[in-house]
């Protein structure tokens, strides 16, 4: 079973802390997932969210293609509808919203072209969403701080470690997914592992999604908890500590008889940051426990930016779009 972990010690003293750490260390090891508690997230807040995503994704296409992505230009922003997103170059059945960090027309980053940076897009029905994706984004980035906090500890590092190497300034990513009811062959999202440091999912009340742990090789649910977040490590986090904490496969099945909503926040380190192994990782085999990943790739032959390996592996799922803005 995926464990479940009461992050609310992480805050507290030493004991606490280093428990929370262990725990957290375990399923990194073992499953590459975990679900919180004692996270902090305003339940209004994600109450909100739900409702004005619901109500975002009940118009008609035409609407919601207001927001397109292609709009968006290099900031990589907007809406896209069903089958224009691929995993492993197949489409999948959801649409969805790409947010990031809010940035103005004149900060640097956007005056000088970066791709992946720039403002939002936004609907104008329903309004309150702008307000309230904001305030999520604010909420989980200051989440995803406090989390790589505890898988630093649970490393033996100090708890500014990633904070001052790779997440300073972190490239984040809010994505909201909707899976509409679609063919029983076609999977919501083929199977797949995240790209960076870590992934903070929050799942509405219908499940799908399943996981496929170090530990047996077999598919397992993520069923979704009330008031838990769903956590999972990404390549970056892989790669970063040689294998000790493993990037888990996982997917989402056909949604066949009713929406199905979620809302994945990624914490990534800042583009510019090199990825190179941690000295005093944990020793381990690198790829976990020698078996090939599930496609085939080493992470552990990266070499480069966090923005390099970003931009090659996100121009497999929107190659199209990858072209206009590189």
């Amino acid at each position: 079973m995926i464990p479940v972990i009461d992050m609310a010690a992480l805050a507290g003293g030493t004991p606490g802390r280093t428990r929370v750490a262990a725990e957290i260390g375990r399923a990194c090891r073992e499953h590459g997932f975990f679900y919180i508690t004692g996270h902090g997230v305003d339940g209004g807040l994600q109450l909100r969210l739900e409702q004005l995503s619901r109500e975002f994704f009940a118009q008609d296409v035409d609407s919601k293609l207001r927001i397109r992505m292609a709009l968006g230009g290099r900031a990589w922003r907007g809406y896209f509808p069903v089958g224009a997103e691929l995993t492993s170059g197949l489409p999948d059945v959801k649409e969805g919203i790409y947010f990031g960090a809010e940035l103005p027309a004149d900060h640097p980053a956007v005056l000088a072209g970066r791709p992946l940076h720039g403002p939002n897009l936004f609907p104008e029905h329903p309004a309150e969403l702008r307000e309230t994706v904001l305030a999520y984004l604010d909420a989980m980035t200051a989440l995803g701080h406090r989390l790589m906090a505890g898988v630093a500890l649970s490393l033996d590092l100090a708890e500014d470690y990633f904070a001052r190497h790779y997440t300073g300034d972190p490239f984040v990513i809010f994505r909201i997914f909707n899976y509409p009811p679609g063919p029983a062959d076609r999977w919501g999202v083929g199977a797949h592992t995240d790209y960076g440091l870590l992934t903070i999912l929050r799942q509405d009340a219908n499940g799908g999604l399943q996981v496929r742990p170090r530990a047996g090789r077999q598919w397992i649910d993520a069923t979704p908890i009330p008031g838990t977040f769903v956590c999972n490590i990404g390549d970056m986090l892989e790669r970063l500590t040689g294998g000790h904490y493993v990037s888990t496969p996982h997917r989402v099945l056909p949604s066949t008889a009713r929406d199905r909503l979620s809302w994945p926040f990624f914490f990534e380190p800042n583009l510019d940051a090199e990825i190179v192994p941690i000295r005093h990782a944990p020793a381990s085999a690198p790829a976990g426990d020698g078996s090939p990943r599930w496609d085939g790739a080493s992470v552990h032959d990266f070499r480069g930016t966090y923005g390099d390996y970003f931009l090659a592996k996100i121009g497999k799922v929107f190659p199209d779009l990858l072209r206009e803005v590189m």
